[in-house]
């Protein structure tokens, strides 16, 4: 099998183009490139059940039928690089079959029935989960200072304090701040540049 190698992360100009890399090593059996494109877009996908106030269990369920339903795409997907487009849609069509299978278990059952969760128009909804996923990517493709950083300050619950983050970054606490402001300007231009809004 191909293993595919990369001297250092692509940029987030060049996803698209490993989109189109990443299927066509998966459809020759490489799976190091599966594993890849897996990791790429779990968060995509987990994030849309989730948002949807679905259980762990349940969002794992629709996360496993995803890769199933992308494994039997992939060779008739006829632009890799609306691979991320494609997922949200698969993914939202499998909630919805996943919606009316469990509306019709609680036909029968109606002490099952749970909170409702907030509709979002669709392309409010398509239109946040593209963003959200611009901005996975653009943060994967920092420096690993700034990736941890951003990590450490805005993706962990609760947030790390700075003085934590200073000692999990091996730097003086005093410079978290300087270092956050620089890494968010990168970021900020980052996102400019793919035209997040």
């Amino acid at each position: 099998m191909n293993d595919i190698v990369t001297a250092e992360p692509p940029t987030l100009l060049e996803s698209y183009e490993e989109d189109e890399i990443l299927v066509r090593e998966c459809l020759v059996g490489n799976e190091k490139a599966w594993a890849t494109l897996i990791r790429k877009y779990a968060n995509l996908i987990f994030s849309i059940p989730i948002r949807r106030r679905y259980s762990q269990e349940d969002a794992s369920d629709i996360f496993q039928a995803v890769c199933l339903a992308m494994l039997g795409a992939l060779g008739s997907l006829r632009q890799p690089r609306a691979l991320a487009a494609w997922l949200i849609q698969t993914t939202l069509h499998t909630c919805e079959r996943f919606d009316a299978r469990q509306h019709r278990l609680l036909a029968f059952e109606p002490e099952l029935a749970s909170v409702e969760y907030v509709q979002q128009s669709p392309e409010t909804l398509l239109r946040q989960l593209e963003n959200e996923q611009l901005l996975r990517q653009a943060v994967a493709h920092m420096c690993p200072e700034c990736r941890k950083l951003i990590d450490l300050l805005f993706f962990t619950d609760p947030p790390v304090p700075y003085e934590k983050a200073a000692a999990e970054l091996g730097m003086a606490k005093g410079s978290v701040g300087a270092t956050r402001m620089r890494c968010l300007e990168k970021l900020r231009r980052s996102l400019e540049e793919q035209g997040f809004n």
